[in-house]
């Protein structure tokens, strides 16, 4: 079904299927009169203190100065579940090099994470990977606390079940990028990777990277702001620039 808006009222855009827009969040009605958040990119992301496998945690201020990728999953237990927690786990040293924690969630026990954890260390070998440890907390969310304020439940997917939702979230715990896959299809943790580094470089470095990047390959340098400027690039050799238009140039990578 479409969304027709019906009327504006106070920054709340109301509309025919209880969708709505409310202090930079999307707002959902979820059919039983409770409303359910969708933080956007830029937004502070939204507070909680929570028990996990490793403790509790409370967020975001156990992980100052740190980026954390927030992911949800539909049940322990599951098959394409147990692929993606095992890849994570595998790369956690990888995300930890580049100032990255990660935090998973599903609607379950803590119990019940255990003793899925313990069976994925025990029993299960996948694509060369056995024995996996997984050494980042798991969200025990029966009451769907987190995964309400985050938009993790989607009752047109399931009202029992988190969606695949993947949240990176920056030092200054500000939702940078939000990914969302459906029940059925795992995620590629690689391209999770990617998206760090890029937001990592671009911050550092004040470029912007084109489709498809990769380390090590050009970036993009941010276009002028002015006609004299426009002008000024286009005239002016740099070693390492490339530009095909005024408002199109490519420099080296930077391999940090």
């Amino acid at each position: 079904m479409y969304t027709k808006v019906l009327y504006v009222k106070k920054q709340i855009i109301f509309t025919n299927n209880g969708v709505f827009i409310k202090g930079g969040y999307i707002m959902s009605d979820n059919g039983n009169g409770e409303h359910v958040s969708l933080p956007l990119i830029g937004d502070n992301a939204p507070k909680f203190k929570v028990d996990t496998t490793m403790g509790e945690i409370n967020f975001p201020d156990d992980y100052k100065g740190k980026w954390v990728i927030l992911f949800s999953h539909p049940a322990d237990f599951t098959p394409v579940c147990t692929t993606e927690f095992m890849t994570f786990a595998s790369m956690q040293d990888e995300f930890r090099d580049m100032n990255t924690e990660l935090i998973g969630l599903s609607i379950d026990s803590k119990f019940a994470h255990i003793a899925w954890l313990r069976t994925i260390k025990e029993k299960i070998e996948y694509k060369g990977m056995k024995n996996v440890e997984v050494g980042f907390p798991i969200i025990a969310d029966l009451k769907m606390e987190v995964a309400k304020k985050y938009g993790m439940v989607q009752p047109n997917a399931s009202d029992t079940q988190a969606v695949r939702a993947v949240f990176i979230i920056d030092p200054k715990a500000k939702i940078r990028a939000v990914l969302y896959y459906p029940l059925s299809n795992g995620r590629n943790m690689d391209e999770i990777k990617r998206i760090v580094i890029a937001m990592q470089k671009s911050d550092k470095e004040g470029i912007a990277t084109p489709a498809n990047w990769q380390p090590g390959d050009d970036v993009i340098i941010p276009p002028p702001g002015s006609c004299g400027a426009a002008k000024e690039r286009m005239e002016t050799e740099e070693e390492g620039k490339r530009c095909l238009d005024w408002f199109i140039c490519f420099k080296k990578d930077k391999i940090n």
